[in-house]
């Protein structure tokens, strides 16, 4: 009879600028907004379903890629700058790689691509930009890219 309750470990990951993915529905949520988004798209402008998928791509990269890969801290101050060198994604799960959240955040720009280039019979004028994007983010979140400033770009001074 002691035993009816299931004892939660914390997660390992105490980083609130991280630990917000972890939570159970992030990753549902995460499709729902690219979806809903793409409805937006598709009802605000007169443009075809394939150029929405790419509208949706290509901000999908803008804003991942500026808060995921380039902006570095936290904004929190209990953290006592600990983090301030590294960006969003070097901070998730502590920096081990190869994690489920990884793998999730690797799999969402893959698979948008393939949406967006296959809804726009990838033709020449929209698979430039939709094979650009994807090609940026997906060398971003490789393991052997942790820690890397290519050329000292976004480097710390």
């Amino acid at each position: 009879m002691a035993n009816l309750y299931v004892k939660a470990v914390p997660p390992a990951d105490l980083n609130r600028n991280t630990e917000w993915f972890m939570y159970p529905g992030v990753w549902t949520t995460y499709i729902l907004i690219l979806f809903f988004s793409w409805l937006l798209v598709l009802s605000l402008t007169a443009c075809s379903p394939g150029m929405a998928w790419t509208v949706v791509n290509l901000s999908h990269f803008l804003v991942t890629y500026h808060f995921f890969h380039w902006k570095k801290g936290t904004p929190f101050s209990e953290d006592q700058g600990i983090y301030n060198g590294l960006t969003w994604w070097e901070q998730m799960d502590n920096g081990k790689q190869l994690t489920r959240n990884r793998k999730f955040l690797t799999v969402v720009p893959v698979v948008l691509y393939l949406i967006a280039s296959h809804t726009t019979d990838y033709q020449n004028p929209m698979l430039f930009p939709n094979t650009l994007a994807v090609i940026v983010l997906v060398v971003a979140k490789f393991p052997n890219m942790h820690k890397v400033r290519i050329f000292g770009i976004n480097a710390d001074k």
